[in-house]
């Protein structure tokens, strides 16, 4: 037992380092790509007034869906968090971006609809102390728990600290939207901008809950008998309600975009409403989820199977060529002098002292139609002037350049496997009458066969997770899926997608490396010895 804790805690630097920087990468990767707490996080009540939504009838939501999307939008947007769910929502249908950002531009309009009447009602709804007063009392602290928690979840902020308000458990019965947008209004005035909730006048979506609350018949009944504080103003409030706009929430959100009233709109947000989806893997495969189920994309939309297919063949072919070209070197580098050998390994290993982007980058100004290779085709006469061979900005470029940048990948195995093949057994061929042909297609080829499964796995490996040289020479046609990932990781800032669609090229790998083994063996590899 004391040897076997010896030998873990001498191996435990390196299983931690492994575990740190090659596991929790992976499942972090694995977890992303199905992750979407950002829109059940930034619309709670949206979402779950929104689970009762029947779709199929083509109809908008219900008030209340609306009244929800009010509240939990306009805190949204104080934490600039409407942006980013508009974003995500984007990646699903085009739109939904700008829908989000405009609206959040008008939260504030729509709120002024409900406040202007209200303070003319009675100018005490003027005043932050006079609203302080009358939502402050006692019986709230769990209330007030689950909407700072709620807070915390759409702002990613620690939301903890001394908010100096508790609200009063009788409002929160009496006007129970009310007491949600202050409460929200109160922990964002205290904890997020220091400020003194007493002395701050309440955000417009006060006033709009208000609005909401006076619309309940049993609440205005509520208002006439209740004698706390702002009672005064509540009763006038509710006695004229006829002052306030007489449409709902539904009605303003149309009236600043007609949008909110397509129920295709409704429908993309309940569909990837809960905090685990599927979306980013169908998308990774030109697939869609819709309300009647998973659909393939329109034919233009469809990228990603393409460019699986584009990685996996062109990997093939860079590999092919890699073993084309490496084999004769290596046997040349095996059967030579040691000393001539050792001189030429230097030039194999030469490309590797130098930066792999001023390698990429040299193969353009060779590749390009005034390169030096056209150049060279065109004094030879093998190649007109006018017609000069398109060797870069497309997949023959990459297959190329990439052919280059891996063949030590290919050399180096097949070299140290040759290096082991004892020259006697070709010339006990030959003496047995073989030619020389057959000496090495029935003696020496098999021998170096594990030499070519180690090259091909470590070339092929390279070659369909490659980014630099594609995106530099490949153009249109010879960009990989990497440099997709690479896109959306650094560009449309879509890291689920990007995740997806990088979980399933590991996928792919691992299923090749399984078919080798079952097909070849890998315990035929070798790479050396």
């Amino acid at each position: 037992m004391r040897q076997k804790m010896r030998a873990l805690m001498l191996v435990a630097p390196l299983l931690i380092f492994v575990v740190v920087t090659f596991i929790v990468p992976i499942l972090s990767m694995l977890f992303r790509s199905v992750e979407n707490d950002i829109v059940p996080n930034t619309l709670p009540g949206t979402v779950i007034a929104l689970s009762q939504w029947d779709g199929s009838t083509g109809e908008p939501p219900h008030e209340n869906v609306y009244r929800n999307l009010y509240i939990d939008l306009f805190k949204a947007e104080e934490a600039k968090q409407h942006t980013r769910l508009g974003s995500r929502l984007n990646y699903e249908q085009s739109g939904l971006s700008s829908l989000f950002r405009t609206t959040g531009r008008s939260l504030d309009d729509i709120g002024e609809l409900w406040q202007d009447p209200l303070e003319d009602i009675d100018p005490n709804f003027e005043e932050g102390s006079f609203w302080f007063e009358m939502m402050s009392g006692t019986g709230g602290e769990d209330f007030l728990e689950t909407r700072r928690e709620l807070m915390a979840l759409m702002s990613d902020e620690d939301m903890s600290g001394d908010v100096g308000f508790v609200p009063s458990e009788q409002i929160i019965q009496l006007l129970p939207w009310t007491a949600r947008a202050y409460t929200d209004f109160a922990l964002w005035a205290a904890i997020r901008d220091g400020d003194n909730v007493a002395e701050e006048d309440p955000w417009e979506s006060v006033y709009g809950a208000l609005g909401m609350d006076l619309t309940n018949s049993d609440t205005v009944s509520a208002i006439n008998s209740y004698n706390g504080a702002g009672a005064s103003a509540l009763q006038a409030a509710a006695a004229n309600i006829d002052q306030l706009p007489q449409f709902g929430f539904r009605e303003a959100f149309t009236e600043e975009d007609e949008d909110w009233g397509s129920a295709d709109i409704w429908a993309t947000i309940k569909l990837y409403s809960p905090s685990m989806t599927p979306g980013y893997f169908l998308n990774s495969v030109d697939m869609t989820l819709t309300p009647d189920g998973i659909v393939m994309k329109p034919e233009n939309q469809q990228i990603y199977t393409t460019l699986f297919m584009r990685t996996l063949i062109m990997a093939l072919i860079i590999t092919a060529s890699c073993i084309v070209l490496g084999y004769p070197v290596a046997w040349l580098l095996a059967n030579l002098p040691m000393r001539t050998a050792s001189i030429l390994m230097i030039l194999v290993l030469l490309p590797f002292w130098t930066s792999l982007l001023v390698r990429t980058s040299a193969w353009k100004v060779l590749l390009q139609q005034q390169g030096v290779i056209n150049e060279i085709l065109v004094w030879l006469g093998f190649v007109n002037d006018a017609d000069r061979l398109v060797l870069m900005n497309n997949a023959t470029g990459t297959v190329i350049a990439m052919t280059h940048i891996l063949l030590p990948f290919m050399i180096l195995p097949l070299y140290s496997v040759m290096k082991t093949i004892p020259p006697s057994y070709q010339r006990a061929a030959k003496s047995l009458g073989a030619t020389n042909w057959t000496a090495f297609w029935r003696v020496y080829f098999p021998q170096s066969v594990p030499g070519i499964g180690a090259g091909s796995i470590l070339v092929f490996i390279l070659a369909i997770g490659y980014y630099i040289t594609p995106e530099i020479v490949g153009g249109t046609d010879g960009v990989f899926i990497s440099n997709r990932i690479a896109y959306h990781i650094s560009s449309s800032l879509n890291w689920g997608l990007a995740a997806a669609l990088g979980s399933i090229l590991l996928v792919v790998v691992l299923g090749l490396y399984w078919c080798y083994d079952k097909i070849v063996g890998i315990d035929n590899v070798k790479l050396g010895g």
